[in-house]
């Protein structure tokens, strides 16, 4: 061997020992980011600041440069943030309120000797790391108020020594750990506001350290575990806004440390223990608004010396009020609305008398209830400190007493819907603090105070429904803050002064109806530049609408109707973009509608008995007939078929001009028909060339009127049916959106399955059914293609009209959207189903069954306007029922929607379909599918509805429709956060106030809101019977709803018709 080659293999061996010994002396950096999770005993310090490192690099946005110490000149101990123990390794990590933005690195489970996270009030998002799990001497993670998803972690149970856990306001979902109990030293476990499902795992009972256990706001069910019980530390236990059900275990009642118990919204049920107050003694706040208890309140509640909050609104509760509440010196509030307490008698009141001990008491409410006799004159004695005091929705009788002057704090006042005769007393106006006064719905008579310009912080006055006279003082424009006003109903007279649309704050509603005034309406209301809702109905105004009312940008709902305003409709409503409802009904409006009316998306437009006249327009709400009223305009014309108008007359000028140019016309058009058929028919002859090379299996024939389009056309228009266009999928093939080149109209396609044999039929009976069809509530064919593929084989393609809202499974069940359906809107969409349902069946020359009715065939357009799809592979009936078209031979629906008897062979009916309406009709007012998991062992959705009939119709309905209302009181019954001190009850009490402020608008509209949804599930269920035989038919299916609606809408005129949104309870 040569000196050479020896020279380079001894450099070769001393390269490799030098790699080698490199390697060993990375190798805990290598393992380290080869396993982000290495808790071993060998981890050091430097492993500690790897972990902050990466944890770093997971943040994203860092506004306020809290990592501005994270860098190498500063030693990882003194990061901000950061906290070692005496030997440099990390024991916290405490960045809360940072507005930090990213997620949570895994690499954090390498902070072996971390004891508590502290992330809280930032916006980390996707999941928790598991790898927190090895954090075995973590004490405390605190990562609430975050935008966390996921599950909880199962093997967070292996950090044993975890004493704190605060989880609450993020997006966690999934179950909670069912061996939470495990974890023996845990102390506050809080998982409130997240979209955790499931049950309370009964091993929560073994967590006998536990304080604070706080699950609100979340969709847990099932009963409260008899394990709880065992919780003999339990200081705080808030449960409110979920599903729970059944009674509350006795056990819990005998947790002497017990404090603070919040359960509202829920579906609990039974009767308070008369030993409450001796059982929990230290009882401060007590929450169980709307649930479903019975009985009297315990008299033992007096022994709980240290209440300070009782809040049982909502329930069935019955008897008097217990007169020893005298008893509890600390009492601060005191609400027991919407119950039954009361006798209608003089006797309903003798708890006032011991309530002058309370030198606590700020809010008393007690509102819908059946207490009786006058107003004791002992209110004077209550509290001075009182804030708010509500008795509304009683029978109480007589004047409004004095006293009430005294309670110079007094924010809030609710009087209304009782019997009080007298004037409304002067001395309110004295009241410097008052912001909400409500007094509607009694019997008071004067005039409103000249000196309600007194009260500078007044937000709220609702005096309707009484009988006032006079005028509305000028002193009213001294109300700066005031954001309602609501004086309808009344014998109020004179023109309504300028000043009253001059106030800035007005923003919610300005109900001036029903009452005696005159004049013209000032042009100043175009300084309502922020209201919501404006209501002049039913008055004696006379004059032109101003054009300044343009100028509402703000207005969602315009009530005008049933005055004398005359010449035109202004063209500046139209600006009004926001507008929903507008009713100019029963005037004397000349001229034609105004055409830009269709380009504002109304829920309802009432024109009616006025003297309009010429073409209604096209597009917009005058294509929804279910949501235009026109009736009494007898020169109107044209519109949509459904309207039932007169055509519009021919221009004469125009004719007289055709007749002279008819010679002109009938030589050209000799022509063209002669070029004409020479063309077709050698098209007929090249086009019958080319079928015989390749038939299909079943001949066809399409409606000439249908454009035709190239598969190049629907190929190009989607991209090579790209995914990126896929709408919608089924069984008879794919739907894309897209935009066709000759046209620029955006369309569905749908491309059928031709490896099925059912689809070439599928095309046949489409075409040969929409030929015929026109029904606004059907989706309509544009055109359809029959061709070649780039492959050669057959292709199939129905091209429709695109529907921008989609379908309505999506605004039903789609978890990511923020979007829902409001009452009207889905009474409308019921509307225009059962309109298309009983057209199929009973107005076509050949009725059709549609055999697969579901929200995925329900398609909504711009005008949230519901159209029908699918109905063209439906059977096809002829003369005899039971003879269907070879398109449907098999096809027997979607589970869950599919009627009992196709299940056992029968044939496809309409009564099938009226089956599958009522379940729709069930989901679309539930918000429940009818395949949703708690439809088990025999239990349907239809059985679920009847069960909410009548009196628990909104434990049954899709919490959406209730929500605006309970959510604040359900918030409020939670009694504040986990300390009990001044900050929690004034928020809690400070929610309360804003929902007290909702009562009286609740009060009006409840009745009339639960009768539309008691008839809607009536309806639903009654569609959805077992026997066909007693099912409805579609022709009074429509009729009736519409019926709802319309009563609906109406008892909303009438009343308040402001603030829609907020539904009763």
């Amino acid at each position: 061997m040569s000196k050479n080659s020896v020279l380079l293999l001894t450099t070769i061996y001393y390269s490799l020992l030098v790699l080698i010994n490199l390697l060993l002396l990375l190798s805990p950096l290598i393992n380290f980011l080869a396993s982000p999770a290495n808790a071993s005993s060998s981890s050091t310090n430097e492993t500690d600041r790897l972990a902050l490192l990466e944890f770093r690099k997971g943040i994203v946005s860092n506004p306020h440069g809290v990592f501005q110490s994270w860098n190498d000149s500063v030693h990882f101990c003194n990061w901000v943030g950061v906290s070692c123990s005496g030997k440099q390794r990390v024991v916290s990590l405490a960045i809360p309120q940072q507005d930090l933005v990213g997620t949570l690195s895994p690499y954090i489970g390498n902070l072996s000797f971390l004891r508590a996270i502290s992330l809280d009030n930032n916006t980390f998002h996707g999941e928790i790391p598991v790898e927190i799990s090895n954090l075995l001497r973590l004490q405390e993670l605190n990562i609430s108020r975050n935008s966390l998803s996921g599950e909880i972690p199962d093997n967070l149970t292996r950090c044993a020594e975890l004493r704190i856990i605060h989880l609450q306001y993020n997006r966690l979902q999934g179950r909670i750990p069912w061996g939470i109990g495990l974890l023996s030293e845990l102390v506050f476990f809080r998982i409130g506001d997240n979209n955790l499902t499931g049950e309370i795992p009964p091993s929560v009972g073994n967590l006998s350290k536990l304080i604070n256990f706080g699950a609100p706001f979340l969709n847990l069910v099932g009963t409260i575990p008899e394990s709880l019980g065992n919780l003999e530390s339990l200081y705080k236990f808030a449960l409110g806004g979920n599903q729970l059900s059944g009674p509350i275990p006795r056990s819990l009642f005998n947790i002497t440390p017990l404090s603070i118990i919040g359960l509202p919204w829920n579906q609990f049920t039974g009767r308070l223990p008369e030993d409450i107050g001796f059982t929990l003694p230290n009882l401060q706040q007590f929450g169980i608004s709307k649930n479903q208890f019975v009985g009297s309140i315990p008299d033992s509640f007096c022994n709980a010396t240290q209440l300070q909050i009782i809040d049982i609104n909502r329930n069935n509760l019955v008897g008097q009020i217990p007169n020893c509440l005298g008893n509890l010196p600390s009492l601060y509030s005191l609400a027991f609305e919407f119950n039954q307490l009361g006798t209608y008698s003089a006797t309903d009141f003798e708890f006032f008398t011991g309530l002058q001990n309370c030198t606590q008491l700020k809010y008393l409410a007690m509102g819908a209830n059946k207490f009786g006799g006058v107003l004791p004159s002992s209110i004077a004695n209550l509290s001075v400190q009182l804030i708010q005091f509500d008795v509304s929705a009683n029978k109480l009788t007589g004047d409004i007493p004095a006293g009430f002057e005294k309670f110079v704090n007094l924010n809030n006042i609710g009087l209304s819907f009782n019997r009080f005769r007298g004037v409304i007393p002067s001395y309110f106006t004295k009241l410097p603090n008052l912001q909400s006064l409500h007094l509607a719905g009694n019997q008071l008579s004067g005039r409103i105070p000249a000196t309600i310009g007194n009260l500078t912080l007044l937000s709220d006055l609702d005096i309707s429904n009484n009988r006032l006279g006079g005028i509305i003082p000028i002193g009213i424009r001294s109300c700066l803050q005031l954001i309602n006003l609501d004086v309808s109903g009344n014998t109020l007279s004179g023109v309504i002064p300028g000043e009253v649309f001059t106030l800035p704050s007005l923003t919610m509603l300005l109900n001036l109806s029903r009452n005696k005034f005159t004049g013209n309406l000032p042009a100043e209301i175009g300084k309502l530049g922020y209201l919501n809702a404006l209501d002049i109905s039913h008055n004696l105004l006379t004059g032109e609408i101003p054009n300044a009312i343009g100028n509402c940008k703000s207005l969602e709902y315009l009530y005008m109707q049933g005055n004398s305003f005359s010449n035109s409709i202004p063209p500046s409503l139209a600006s009004l973009k926001g507008l929903l409802v507008l009713d100019l009904s029963r005037n004397d409006l000349h001229g034609e509608i105004p055409p830009d009316l269709r380009n504002i998306n109304y829920q309802y437009l009432n024109l009616s008995f006025n003297h309009l006249q010429g073409q209604v327009p096209m597009g917009g709400i005058f294509s929804n007939a279910s949501g235009l009223s026109l009736a009494g305009n007898s020169m109107l014309c044209g519109g949509v078929l459904d309207l039932h108008l007169p055509k519009c007359p021919i221009d004469k000028t125009a004719k007289h001009h055709g007749i002279h140019s008819r010679r002109i016309y009938v030589a050209i058009i000799s022509i063209f028909v002669g070029l004409s058929f020479f063309s077709l028919s050698a098209f007929l002859l090249i086009f019958k060339a080319r079928r015989s090379s390749k038939k299909p299996s079943q001949e066809y024939s399409i409606s000439p009127s249908f454009m035709r389009v190239s598969y190049i056309d629907l190929y190009r228009a989607t991209n090579g049916f790209s995914s990126d266009c896929l709408i919608g999928s089924g069984s008879f093939g794919n739907v894309y959106k897209a935009k066709l080149e000759d046209t620029d109209t955006i369309v569905a396609i749908k491309v059928l399955k031709l490896e099925q044999r059912k689809a070439y039929k599928s095309l046949a009976a489409e075409c040969n059914a929409l030929r015929s069809i026109r029904h606004r509530n059907l989706v309509r064919i544009v055109s359809f293609c029959s061709s070649l593929d780039n492959n050669g084989d057959e292709f199939r393609a129905l091209v429709y009209e695109y529907m921008a809202n989609g379908n309505l499974e999506k605004w039903l069940h789609d978890m990511d959207s923020s979007r829902s359906l409001n009452l009207v809107q889905r009474l409308n969409i019921a509307i225009d189903v059962a309109s298309a349902l009983h057209y199929l069946h009973d107005l076509c020359e050949t009725p059709i069954v549609h055999c697969d009715l579901k929200p995925s065939n329900v398609l909504l357009d711009d005008d949230m306007v519901a159209h029908l799809s699918d109905f063209g592979i439906a059977r096809i009936l002829s003369g005899e029922e039971d003879t269907a078209s070879s398109s449907t031979i098999g096809i027997k629906g979607t589970i869950g929607y599919t009627p009992p008897e196709y299940g056992m062979g029968g044939a496809a009916s309409k009564e099938g379909d009226v089956y599958s309406f009522g379940i729709l009709l069930l989901e679309l007012f539930s918000g429940k599918r009818p395949t949703d998991q708690m439809f088990r062992d025999g239990r349907n959705l239809q059985e679920f509805a009847r069960a909410g009939l009548p009196d628990m119709i909104s434990a049954v309905l899709d919490p959406v429709l209730f929500l605006d209302g309970d959510r604040i009181e359900a918030a409020e019954g939670e009694c504040g956060g986990g300390g009990g001190g001044d900050d929690e009850i004034t928020e809690a009490v400070a929610l309360r106030q804003r929902d007290r402020e909702l009562t009286e608008e609740r009060l009006m509209r409840s009745s009339q809101y639960r009768s539309c949804l008691v008839s809607v599930v009536e309806i639903g269920i009654a569609c959805s019977l077992e026997s066909p035989a007693e099912r409805m038919k579609t022709a009074d299916v429509s009729r009736k709803l519409q019926c709802v609606r319309d009563a609906f809408v109406a008892s909303t005129v009438r009343r308040t018709r402001a603030r829609p949104a907020l539904d009763p309870a």
